[in-house]
């Protein structure tokens, strides 16, 4: 059997990934996802639901802290890449991140965006290297990380602290 032969790849080309995800939800507050598995991403399962006091079964964090998390997760995510490239050793991130939301929007005044209005992240990386060092990658991994642009594209008011935290305290 022959290997076969391609044409080598515009590096400046547009690369297009697509994800997809099944979802069910049996008329109650409980969504149960699953991310389809393809050749680069393993199948997944995750509930989003409200609280019991809300009205869901709590069996899971809410679709809006789901959205924090992935924030957070992006955030690792994008500066373990941009760091890497940057030649910036650091051994952990950690997080704390909140939102605010005013319910009005949600509850149906359509004059009330129903999503974020506030979202603040604070991440403490403990890296060896100088503030400079880090604030560069910082700059970069917020300039790229998705869900980062995505809130701050749809006129959330996203504040990050980075804090560096030296190893050797």
């Amino acid at each position: 059997m022959a290997g076969r032969v391609v044409e080598e790849q515009d590096p400046t080309a547009s690369v297009v990934r697509r994800r997809r995800i099944t979802a069910r939800n049996g008329a109650t507050m409980r969504t149960d996802v699953e991310v389809v598995a393809d050749a680069l991403v393993e199948a997944h399962r995750l509930t989003t639901d409200e609280p019991v006091g809300g009205g869901g079964t709590g069996a899971g964090p809410t679709p809006l802290t789901t959205v924090l998390a992935a924030l957070c997760g992006c955030e690792s995510v994008t500066f373990n890449r941009t760091a890497a490239e940057m030649g910036l050793a650091y051994s952990g991130i950690e997080y704390v991140a909140d939102y605010t939301i005013d319910i009005r929007g949600r509850n149906g005044d359509r004059s009330v965006r129903p999503h974020f209005q506030t979202v603040r992240m604070e991440a403490v990386v403990t890296t060896a290297a100088s503030a400079d060092e880090l604030a560069a990658v910082v700059a970069e991994t917020e300039a790229r990380c998705p869900v980062f642009n995505l809130l701050s594209d749809a006129g959330v008011k996203v504040e990050t602290v980075w804090i560096r935290r030296d190893p050797t305290a």
